[in-house]
């Protein structure tokens, strides 16, 4: 019975601590314009707010495998609360957007080892059978979180201050680390092992020039040399920490779980969707706030009714992953999804607050069916022994592809923006120039929908190659 208590214990206090970690990681996306305003930035310098802390967090991720084999749960929970407390008082006081940057990037470093470490424990203490319904749990938590984060923010924002966004973090992290000094207990044995620092040094320098080369794309241009030579010089580090990985007795990251057919399959569609999920969550505040100059509790109260349909669903979806396995689920999935992006490649002034949040609905009940079975489905075709290195290397993708679908999304609005306004001036010289402006975000909104239409086709192709629950069984 102890044991039982012990688990449902051991899981709400990391639940709730992944709840507060990812709440707070899309806590700002409908703050950022009214941040831009109170500290005088530009659009691409407020975004760092986000890509900064995607980009602690993929640089972060890689080593993660190490920390888990080295610090027990309770040392490296307790640990990465204390970051995201840290970095919520800093932000709280912000005097000026370096502090503020700042003590995001602090948070992120909290937020890096929660996610990794919570499938982790999930994949240690139950049986394959019950991993799809534990990790719908999670979803709910992980999911419900950035279902509240835009209403809550907007609410914020529209009627008291910022600050009180970090300003309320800080109560409940407290709680959170005293709860887990109290009740949380460690799931596996700690090892002596060395830290890899060649291989440290070369992630941290792969993954962080090509996150920073893509964020950077997004203002400067694609021909621009800085983010030419970042992405570059991102991509030669990358492969040697990859060559690196492939050699060594004891890797850091160890890429042998590409050698599984399905967790490499899983990871490309995982890699797709989570581009489109970050993509959207961006687009569509600054389509609602810059096109049709919604606030931004308007913005986050459009989001919160199909984000709420995707938490709720999320136990749901991963009962049926026990029964059926991945594959109907991602095809059922999908089939929601490509219409949801269809339909707002056309989108005018005058698309209706209510089309908007259906179409959400339907595009988040699409991502319930597959953003935590994707999870399941991968790590459960691995071997136990390689289950902390593939929750890593999903980690790790999923922050790069995050980072990567926001920058080229944010590139193609970008730039379709500034080739409307053109084209629009030469039509329509009369016209003031702000409604110009106007009309041409919305129609750049529109052509990044298209983009990420192309993705979801692409996604849906892939799933058809997944094997079946049957022939999961045979392959592992």
């Amino acid at each position: 019975m102890s044991n039982i208590i012990n688990k449902k214990v051991l899981l709400t206090v990391l639940i709730l601590g992944c709840f507060l970690s990812t709440l707070n990681q899309t806590l700002l996306n409908v703050a950022l314009s009214n941040l831009m305003d109170v500290f005088s930035v530009s659009t691409t310098t407020v975004q760092w707010l986000s890509t900064g802390f995607m980009l602690v967090n993929g640089v972060l991720v890689p080593i993660t495998a190490y920390l888990m084999k080295r610090f027990s749960t309770r040392q490296l929970f307790i640990s990465s609360m204390l970051f995201l407390l840290i970095g919520s008082i800093l932000c709280a006081i912000a005097p000026n957007f370096t502090v503020l940057l700042l003590g995001r990037m602090i948070q992120a470093i909290g937020a890096g080892i929660i996610m990794p470490l919570l499938m982790s424990v999930v994949m240690f203490i139950f049986p394959p059978e019950k991993r799809g319904s534990m990790m719908g749990l999670i979803g709910l938590a992980v999911i419900f979180a950035p279902a509240i984060a835009p209403t809550l923010s907007g609410f914020i924002i529209d009627y008291y201050s910022w600050r009180w966004l970090f300003i309320g973090l800080i109560p409940f992290v407290t709680i959170i680390i005293l709860l887990a000094m109290k009740y949380l207990v460690n799931v596996s044995e700690t090892e002596k092992v060395k830290l890899d620092v060649v291989s440290v040094m070369l992630s941290t320098l792969g993954f962080g020039f090509i996150l920073y080369g893509f964020s950077n794309a997004g203002s400067r241009g694609w021909d621009d040399n800085v983010v030419i030579v970042m992405i570059l010089v991102g991509i030669v580090a990358t492969t040697m920490f990859c060559l690196r990985q492939i050699k060594s007795s004891d890797p850091l990251l160890n890429l042998s779980v590409f050698k599984n057919k399905v967790f490499t399959l899983t990871s490309i569609i995982n890699m797709i969707v989570t581009m489109m999920m970050y993509a959207d969550m961006v687009l569509l505040p600054i389509y609602l706030q810059n096109g049709r100059g919604f606030t931004a509790f308007d913005a986050g109260l459009l989001l919160l009714p199909g984000a709420l349909v995707n938490a709720f669903m999320s136990p749901v979806t991963g009962k049926i992953y026990d029964r059926y396995g991945a594959k109907p689920l991602f095809i059922t999935g999908l089939i929601f999804i490509i219409p949801s992006m269809w339909v707002v490649t056309d989108l005018t002034e005058t698309t209706t607050f209510i089309f908007l949040m259906i179409r959400t609905i339907f595009l988040r009940i699409g991502l319930s069916f597959i953003t935590m079975p994707l999870n399941t489905a991968s790590l459960n075709s691995l071997p136990r022994t390689l289950v902390t290195h593939g929750t890593a290397v999903n980690n790790t993708l999923r922050q790069i592809s995050g980072a990567i679908g926001t920058a080229v999304v944010i590139t193609i609005f970008s730039t379709q923006t500034t080739n409307h306004v053109e084209s629009l001036l030469k039509e329509t010289p009369n016209a003031s120039l702000e409604a110009i402006r106007t009309l041409a975000s919305i129609l750049g909104s529109s052509d990044a929908y298209y983009f990420m239409t192309i993705l979801a086709v692409i996604a849906f192709v892939l799933t058809l190659f997944m094997p079946s629950k049957n022939k999961v069984k045979q392959l592992s």
